[in-house]
């Protein structure tokens, strides 16, 4: 790649986002353009003909996810990079509706701009790269059905979701995770962010129903089809119209109805139990499992064909053992829902309090996280929550304060040293997701050495597995 056949341009108020930008093209052997605001930005566009565009979203005068806007519908093909530095969950899924490249945070990382940049360079170029950028962003409180975090992880989720809800709903989704991840939250993003918001959300728990009237509450019936079927009732598929159906734990659905569902899939068509009239389905299949679902169809218990006919754009939910950064909002999120809710006025978590909750695995997940606060905020007695109304939570690492309350320097300073060597451990594990060689590798230690501190602490190396 010639870095000096590309031309960089820069649309942003912040004059030091600016000339750090600047800085750094120039470096890397890149011409540079730039604009304090939108208007001059799209008029400099036609005369300096960039390659690829940086620009804010907060400006004043006209924002840049309007800008964004506009610039698409004249340059298409113009890879535009928004950079922010107050991110939101509805910024990044606009952003990338919108037609953004991609959508960076402030503080701008250096390697970060620099993976982007090559990133978009690559694709004028032709070529197909994969972008691995550690985009974070903080979500705040809203409603129910958000989904809240600022991890990596998170951050690839909500792009994700931006460029499905820009798709027919002809394009079904797969949705994989562990039980409490939140993929029915994903469900209901997708599906708000849509063109068909405005039309109903249909969610069908598989296991929840059981298996003889499952037919009949996805396809509904005809009066007359059975005994007992004293008036026509519309079914699930007919319900959602032009909607969303959500199909919860997917690889649990009988195998007669998995090829029935095969079937409404290619055909868009299906009948009401004991009738003859076609009904066409406008809906969007999202379906969403916590099992290993290749597993299933290599063992035969889920149809291949069925499999690769939902899995034409697929999410995983990461558990949040593997997104610890995410644990300090989940919870301050959770403690204003339910504070609000409870109508008690509880403000925040004491450190000790939110240091126990950020070392826990919590093998349930988010669900398990939101059980743990709403039960905290149910026994708090003052503003702030302390250690001990957290239940499990609670005795899971001693607070340091108690290591200093002892007389005995030469104990205090091993209650210290064992403290900082369990707490190191657990999060080196979280982050490695228990592999104990990677774990070890990580810490700078041999694997012998970081396996005797597991071992003399009694870590569960499997509940980071999960």
């Amino acid at each position: 790649m010639e870095a000096a056949k590309y031309r960089i341009m820069v649309i942003d108020d912040d004059e030091g986002i600016v000339y750090v930008l600047s800085q750094l093209f120039n470096k890397d052997g890149y011409s540079v353009a730039t604009a304090g605001d939108a208007f001059s930005g799209i008029e400099q566009l036609s005369r300096e003909k960039p390659s690829l565009v940086f620009m804010d979203i907060n400006m004043p005068g006209m924002n840049g996810l309007d800008t964004l806007k506009e610039l698409k519908s004249k340059y298409p093909s113009l890879p535009v990079i928004m950079i922010t530095g107050y991110s939101t969950v509805e910024n990044a899924v606009r952003a990338m509706q919108f037609g953004a490249f991609d959508y960076l945070t402030k503080p701008l990382d250096v390697q970060q701009v620099r993976r982007v940049t090559s990133a978009a360079i690559a694709r004028l170029e032709g070529i197909k790269q994969t972008n691995n950028s550690a985009d974070t962003f903080k979500a705040e409180f809203t409603d129910k059905y958000e989904l809240v975090g600022k991890s990596p992880q998170m951050q690839e989720i909500y792009k994700l979701i931006g460029s499905i809800s820009t798709t027919p709903n002809l394009t079904p989704v797969l949705l994989l995770g562990e039980s409490g991840t939140g993929k029915e939250l994903a469900a209901r993003a997708i599906h708000n962010y849509g063109p068909e918001s405005n039309e109903p959300f249909v969610a069908v728990n598989c296991t929840a129903v059981p298996e003889t009237l499952l037919e009949s509450e996805l396809f509904g019936y005809d009066k007359g089809a059975f005994t007992g079927a004293n008036e026509r009732k519309l079914g699930k598929f007919e319900v959602a119209n032009n909607g969303t159906i959500f199909l919860d734990e997917i690889a649990d659905l009988p195998f007669l109805l998995q090829q029935k569902l095969l079937r409404v899939l290619q055909e868009r068509e299906f009948e009401r139990l004991g009738g003859n009239e076609a009904l066409h389905v406008g809906a969007r299949f999202i379906a969403a499992t916590n099992k290993d679902i290749a597993e299933e169809v290599r063992n035969g218990n889920f149809r291949k064909d069925l499999f690769y006919r939902l899995n034409v754009m697929m999410i995983h939910l990461p558990p949040l053992r593997e997104r610890g950064e995410d644990i300090p909002i989940l919870a301050n999120y959770f403690l204003s829902k339910y504070s609000r809710r409870l109508r008690k006025n509880i403000t925040s978590f004491s450190d000790a309090a939110l240091q126990n909750l950020s070392r826990y695995p919590y093998p349930g997940n988010v669900r398990e996280l939101e059980n743990i606060v709403e039960r905290a905020v149910i026994l708090a007695k003052g503003e702030v929550i302390a250690p001990d109304v957290l239940g499990e939570v609670a005795d899971l690492v001693p607070t340091t304060s108690a290591t200093f309350r002892m007389s005995n320097f030469a104990e205090a300073r091993k209650n210290a040293i064992d403290n900082f060597e369990k707490d190191f451990v657990l999060k080196t594990l979280r982050e490695n997701r228990g592999s104990i060689a990677a774990a070890a590798r990580a810490s700078g230690m041999t694997r012998q050495n970081f396996q005797r501190l597991v071992s003399k602490h009694k870590i569960k190396v499997n509940d980071f597995r999960k």
